[in-house]
């Protein structure tokens, strides 16, 4: 079980603090964004995608989208081949990046 904590300000401090604070709900890694208009940390407990490529925050390879999350998608694996076929290039076997290009690609459209 991860743990994400997120504000609508810029506090990496802060967003240091919350996620050492979670350390019991990931353990595994630990990772904070920051912006002009956010604040994102996160406390990984790594199931799928084992490597550190996994890691979150994740982005799209434009670095223009962010994502912190817990749970699971079960048909990542369909999800990612679609994407695949339509340009989408992953950086790792993470069920989370699927949501990352899904949102690249459809936006607000679904």
């Amino acid at each position: 079980m991860c743990g994400i904590v997120g504000f609508n300000w810029q506090d990496e401090k802060l967003a240091k603090i919350s996620a050492d604070l979670l350390n019991h709900r990931g353990p595994d890694q630990s990772g904070v964004y920051t912006d002009a208009l956010v604040s994102l940390s996160h406390r990984r407990l790594s199931i799928i995608d084992l490597s550190v490529k996994g890691n979150q925050p994740m982005s799209n390879e434009d670095q223009n989208i962010y994502l912190v999350f817990n749970g699971e998608i079960f048909n990542h694996k369909s999800l990612r081949r679609e994407l695949q076929d339509k340009g989408h290039t992953f950086s790792s076997r993470s069920d989370s990046e699927v949501l990352v290009h899904l949102y690249e690609e459809y936006r607000t459209s679904m």
